[in-house]
């Protein structure tokens, strides 16, 4: 049994021989040892001359006494069969002279295709010789016996060989012809067609080529010659070796040893000489992450992307670090930065951040740009990288301005909103210099209106008119808002919900959730494992991130007290497609509204944006649950007034859960804006605060059987009149908690409460239920208010009547958010009063 295989190590080393009968570069140590040893091999060959070629001799030598031996084993192992009858041992005799029948075979078609190959070298030119002919290779079949024609270029010859394929051309072009049939060859770097003009032709080439694969990967022949039965005719897809990248691409000059699937590297390393590392996702063809470093030619560094591929291309999320400090972390679409991304360099020497829409691989669409060392931030239109349209500048200083951009250039007049709140209509340069033609309105209400220049050395200098007639700005003119009408809402950040959409538009397919929400999915591939960045850091997932849970989980969830919970801990989740998409909204508005822009004339924009973030992930949560339902064929419930209703479940359900990603930024826009009546206010607060209780009651004229002087506990030598802060204690306290909750509804069920502390105190006092009127309430919660010293109380209520559920207009929350308001600014009032009268008091003589 192990005679064949014996016989097999032989011929695999000793075949070369008469290929070798001119290339004797491997041989030439043999070849000398031979020529010198003449007469030793004389005694061997019986016609062997002086003419005799030195492979020739060997040959004769070495395979015919082999080929004899062989045929004689085979013969007689045939009668040693026959003569053994029916014996137990019959079986293996059997066996063992088939595996020599084999055998012969073998070596028939090992030196057939030998005397071939060594016809070939002869015939083909010096230099194509030269460069394929090595010792150990076979041709197969060529394509001047077995006619076949190549897709690529000029190809005249089609060469087989046990390792390559060669694609000989000349000046032949390639012919479409649709009565042909043909091979789709898939290399490394390229994909092209064999065409044969017969069936036959084409399974023979086909035959040979699975052939030739699966003996390259298997390190050896097949024996026997066709195959063992359990081998199939095809090659697997999924493959390991090594290759050398050599066309031009990001590829050039990379070596790449792994697994390979369909002709591309799938989850390895691609090394590049310097040593810079690539790591490809599933075959370039299976979506999936992957990271590829890009050498800089010119420098000492290189580019690192780190990106969901598709196709051999980034397609959706990336985070790429380029060899210049900059980093960009958003989407891309066939290797281009394209829809909602932030790029951004951190560097000393000339930081910058842009947040928004891309296209094409620049700044298009809606976008912030924030220039660190001007110290001011770009809100607004861009079009191919410059500033295009309409767009705010926001400066650390406080200043803020809207004007037309074209090509990053002003154009035309604008509106120029200054520190001190003085407002310039007209046009002006960069440098906030007054130029042409401009109004200019005082924060004291004068203005001044003509044409104005700025001379070198002369300072401002202006013609036209001063109207001091007005001692009163008007308020409208203060808090002018920008930006409503230039941006409308429902077009900014278009890329953040179109990322979305797509997502829910391919039916939520497992192999795009990555592109969508990242590449921290958690999967079983030991690469992804170790990947932390996203728009979120990583954390304790309450709720899965894969698609099947997700959708499974939403009808699960469709009661409105178990859905806020669900989506509760699905907005908490980096894993969740509404967690990713709250993150990115989270981004996008901090970029607009925090640090530099925290600038009260931009309150509106962000109000209206906050709103309408709300409305937009419930239609997004609607999609999904849709897309759930129909997936398990269960019918949608339809409701009626669909737009009101979306609307109603946008400040009812996900307004209060989005909330806190935004109160910080939203709520500082709120302070500043009504920072100069807050101020009014705190002082008033601050002189009511000055009365004992008995006192402030009197002021704010409580009816005095309404007075809880039970509650007056007084200490030694302490006099009742001198007491403060214990009178309505239990409402003060719970109005306090006003500042805790960002809830707009919470913040009402405060006030409900506070309401209710009062009126239970006036029961104490009066013995019986007792049901405050309008008159006895609004002096009752102005003394609560004043003890209760809320610092920004209008901020508080302007928010609260901005965001609250449009359902509670008219009803309890309405009228005791009124209440709160009558007070606010009937404290408000008594100071202005009290200035004013200061005020005149000072001018007069």
């Amino acid at each position: 049994q192990r005679g064949p295989h014996l016989h097999l190590k032989f011929l695999r080393r000793g075949d070369a021989c008469p290929v070798m009968n001119w290339y004797l570069v491997d041989w030439k140590p043999c070849s000398e040892f031979w020529k010198t040893h003449k007469t030793a091999l004389k005694q061997f060959l019986a016609d062997f001359t002086s003419e005799t070629s030195i492979p020739v001799a060997l040959h004769t030598v070495l395979h015919k006494p082999l080929r004899d031996h062989v045929q004689q084993y085979a013969l007689i192992l045939t009668r040693l069969s026959e003569a053994i009858g029916k014996s137990p041992d019959r079986e293996l005799v059997t066996s063992a002279a088939k595996q020599y029948a084999k055998l012969q075979s073998f070596i028939s078609q090992v030196l057939d295709e030998a005397c071939l190959t060594k016809a070939l070298w002869k015939s083909l030119g010096h230099k194509l010789t030269e460069w394929l002919c090595v010792p150990e290779r076979r041709l197969l079949e060529d394509s001047k016996n077995l006619p076949v024609f190549a897709s690529v270029g000029r190809t005249n010859r089609v060469l087989l060989f046990d390792d390559i394929l060669v694609l000989i051309q000349v000046s032949r072009p390639w012919e479409e012809d649709k009565d042909r049939h043909t091979i789709h060859i898939v290399t490394p770097e390229e994909a092209f067609f064999l065409s044969a003009k017969e069936p036959r032709m084409k399974v023979i080439w086909q035959w040979k080529l699975n052939q030739a694969v699966r003996q390259a990967l298997n390190g050896k022949r097949d024996f026997p010659l066709w195959g063992e039965a359990r081998e199939g005719s095809e090659p697997p897809v999924h493959r390991c070796f090594k290759y050398v990248f050599r066309a031009e691409g990001r590829f050039k000059n990379a070596a790449y040893e792994g697994e390979w699937y369909w002709g591309k590297p799938h989850d390895s390393l691609v090394k590049w000489p310097p040593g810079y590392y690539s790591i490809i996702p599933d075959g370039e063809l299976i979506p999936g992450f992957g990271i590829c470093l890009v050498p800089l030619l010119s420098e000492d560094r290189y580019d690192c992307y780190k990106c969901h591929w598709c196709e051999g291309k980034m397609r959706g999320y990336g985070i790429c670090e380029y060899g210049n400090e900059t980093v960009y972390k958003g989407y891309f679409n066939d290797n281009l930065r394209q829809g909602f991304g932030i790029l951004e360099n951190p560097s000393v020497e000339q930081p910058f951040k842009y947040t928004g829409q891309w296209d094409n691989d620049k700044k298009n669409g809606y976008g912030v740009w924030d220039d660190k060392d001007r110290g001011e931030r770009y809100i607004g239109i861009w079009q191919d990288d410059h500033r295009h349209g309409q767009g705010i500048v926001v400066t650390q200083s406080g200043v803020c301005y809207q004007r037309t951009f074209h090509v990053d250039k002003m154009v035309g007049s604008g509106i120029l909103l200054l520190e001190n709140d003085s407002i310039y209509e007209g046009n002006f340069t960069r440098d906030l210099t007054f130029v042409g033609k401009g109004k200019l309105t005082f924060s004291n209400g004068f203005t001044l209106e003509g044409t104005f220049s700025n001379k070198s050395g002369q300072g401002l200098q202006t013609q036209g008119i001063l109207n001091t007639s007005s001692d009163q700005q008007d308020a409208s003119i203060t808090k002018v808002q920008l930006g409503l009408d230039e941006f409308p809402v429902e077009k900014r950040w278009q890329g953040i919900y179109d990322q979305f959409l797509g997502f829910l538009h391919s039916g939520c397919k497992e192999e795009m959730e990555e592109s969508f929400t990242g590449f921290h999915i958690q999967t079983s591939r030991e690469l992804r494992k170790s990947q932390e960045y996203l728009f979120c850091e990583r954390g304790p997932e309450d709720v899965s991130g894969k698609i099947e849970d997700v959708l499974e989980e939403l009808v699960q969830h469709q009661e409105l007290e178990s859905l806020q919970c669900y989506l509760q801990k699905a907005f908490k989740s980096s894993l969740h497609p509404l967690g990713k998409l709250l993150k990115a909204l989270t981004f996008a508005f901090q970029a607009t509204y925090s640090g530099i822009g925290a600038n009260k004339h931009l309150l509106n924009m962000a109000q209206e944006e906050v709103k309408y973030y709300a409305k937009k992930i419930w239609e997004l949560y609607q999609g999904l649950l849709h897309l759930a339902l129909e997936q398990k064929g269960q019918p949608l419930a339809e409701t009626e007034d669909g737009e009101k209703r979306c609307d109603l479940n946008a400040y009812r359900v996900i307004l209060p859960l989005i909330l806190p990603c935004f109160y910080p930024e939203l709520f500082m826009l709120y302070m500043l804006y009504h920072e100069k009546e807050d101020d009014l206010y705190c002082q008033g607060i601050v002189d009511l605060s000055l009365f004992p209780d008995i006192k402030l009651l009197e002021v704010l004229d409580v009816q005095k059987h309404l007075w809880p002087l039970k509650d007056l506990t007084l200490t030694t030598n302490q006099r009742r009149s001198l007491v403060k802060d214990k009178c309505f204690l239990s409402a003060t306290e719970c109005l306090q908690k006003l500042i805790t909750t960002v809830d707009p509804r919470e913040k009402l069920e405060i006030l409900q409460k506070t309401y209710e502390e009062i009126e239970s105190t006036v029961s104490r006092v009066v013995e019986r239920d007792y049901k405050l009127p309008m008159d006895d309430l609004l002096p009752l919660l102005m003394y609560v208010v004043s003890r209760a010293r809320i610092q920004h109380l209008g901020a508080e209520i302007h928010l609260i009547r901005d965001l609250m559920d449009p359902t509670n207009e008219g009803g309890m929350y309405d009228f005791l958010l009124t209440a709160l308001e009558s007070c606010y600014e009937h404290i408000q009032k008594d100071m202005r009063l009290h200035q004013r009268e200061t005020w005149h008091v000072a001018r007069d003589p």
